[in-house]
């Protein structure tokens, strides 16, 4: 966990039969900023190399910086280029949802 005013954990919930679709629920809670990115980052890589559907839960994240904002757009991008996983993005809150708009990347991260 980082240390100072920005903090962030998650959980890791998993589901589905691994032979059809194994779908991962990385629950997120705190900040999504620069001194916090990596730790996303190392959690989700390892799931995306091993396919299946992979879902961010973002209704405990209270803030994302543009150092963040581009934590996300590196997984979306990793995901999509190994073809055998989605990354998807669930309960943005309000103020995520105006930073992706703002930076017209609401597409990208539709539900």
């Amino acid at each position: 966990m980082a240390t100072g005013l920005h903090t962030f954990h998650h959980e890791i919930e998993k589901s589905g039969d691994p032979t059809t679709e194994r779908v991962t629920k990385v629950i997120c809670h705190g900040s999504l900023v620069s001194q916090t990115g990596g730790e996303l980052k190392e959690v989700v890589k390892p799931l995306i190399a091993d396919g299946g559907r992979i879902i961010l839960d973002f209704g405990d994240v209270s803030f994302v910086d543009s150092l963040g904002l581009g934590t996300l757009v590196g997984l979306k991008v990793s995901a999509l280029h190994q073809g055998y996983c989605t990354l998807e993005f669930e309960h943005l809150t309000p103020r995520v949802q105006e930073l992706l708009r703002i930076t017209k990347l609401t597409d990208m991260f539709k539900p």
